[in-house]
């Protein structure tokens, strides 16, 4: 249930970096142009964090602290939403790119 709780919010953190362009790339767009986007992650981890590791919450909540090999686990499958979310990007900005090469050639128009 720990496991999951924490990949589900590791993956909403991880869209919420990918939204910052509906077509740029992370490369080209670094998260610290939205310096409130980085704050609320930052208190939403620290919100996850203190659940987890504060017995009194944790035991409200029912989860249980994570070992070094399970937070691995969770950036290893909550990761691929950026790789995801990348690959999506850079075929709507091919596609995006052929759709509006295409309208902006000029048309031929017979001499009458």
């Amino acid at each position: 249930m720990t496991l999951s709780l924490s990949v589900l919010v590791a993956i909403e953190m991880f869209n919420s970096l990918n939204a910052l362009s509906e077509d740029g790339s992370l490369l080209t767009m670094p998260p610290w142009v939205n310096p409130w986007l980085l704050l609320a992650m930052s208190v939403s981890f620290g919100l996850h964090f203190l659940i987890l590791y504060v017995p009194f919450l944790a035991q409200i909540f029912g989860i249980v602290p994570l070992s070094l090999n399970e937070w691995l686990l969770v950036l290893a499958v909550a990761l691929p939403v950026i790789l995801i979310d990348e690959i999506l990007k850079f075929i709507g900005r091919c596609t995006s790119g052929i759709r509006t090469g295409a309208r902006s050639r000029p048309t031929k128009q017979k001499e009458e």
